[in-house]
């Protein structure tokens, strides 16, 4: 009894092992040194940016200046965004976070949009925003709430999300998101201003409309 015991202790710690082995590498892997600040010049191709030289970094290579500047929002979708990420800070580099002021005009848009590799957290500075976020196939549920200044939201990762100002007056907001890249593919423009244009065929059955009306939607693009 005692062998076999023992045994059985031998297998789960091997299968713990490996279990813990698999999520290892499901996931970002952790630090191994205090910073890889991103080197852009480098030609080496690895999943994030090759590690500059400890000794050439400096302080700069964790700063960035000009989230008090007011986006331009005087475009389709009356709403700017000022991204800090990986490619304005490069210290951010394997740290796995980055973040986002967001200016909108009165009734301005961020329009429905995914961050691959990232959740999003997001608060409120400066006048009122309806959001929301919808969840995938098959239930496609809507979760949606009016946000006011000092209000705090949550955007769970790869999840389509929007934010609308529904209010009068200029709305700004700052996000933190979970990667240094998070990615953002908006729908609008990935389904009717792709390049080369997905097929009439398969958007006319997609959307269940006739192919004029993809053609018109497509113009905006």
């Amino acid at each position: 009894r005692r062998d076999m015991a023992i045994r059985v202790l031998l297998l789960a710690g091997a299968l713990l092992a490996l279990a813990c082995s698999h999520g290892a590498t499901a996931s970002d892997p952790s630090l191994l040194q205090d910073f890889c600040v991103a080197d852009k010049m480098s030609p080496v191709r690895v999943n994030g940016l090759a590690c500059k030289d400890a000794k050439e970094v400096t302080a700069e290579d964790f700063y960035f200046s000009g989230l008090h500047v007011t986006g331009n929002t005087t475009n389709k979708q009356g709403s700017a965004v000022t991204a800090v990420n990986v490619a304005q800070i490069g210290g951010l580099n394997t740290m796995g976070v980055s973040l986002v002021r967001i200016d909108y005009a009165p009734f301005g848009l961020n329009p429905p949009h995914t961050h691959p590799r990232s959740t999003e957290i997001l608060t409120v500075l400066e006048g009122c925003l309806h959001v929301g976020f919808v969840t995938s196939n098959p239930d496609n549920k809507h979760f949606e709430k009016v946000l006011n200044k000092g209000d705090v939201f949550v955007f769970p990762k790869g999840l389509v999300h929007y934010q609308y100002n529904n209010g009068t007056t200029h709305a700004v907001v700052l996000a933190a998101l979970s990667s240094q890249n998070p990615g953002v593919i908006t729908v609008a423009n990935a389904v009717f201003g792709a390049e080369p244009s997905i097929p009439a065929g398969v958007t006319t059955k997609a959307f269940q409309v006739e192919k004029g009306t993809v053609d018109w939607i497509q113009a905006q693009f």
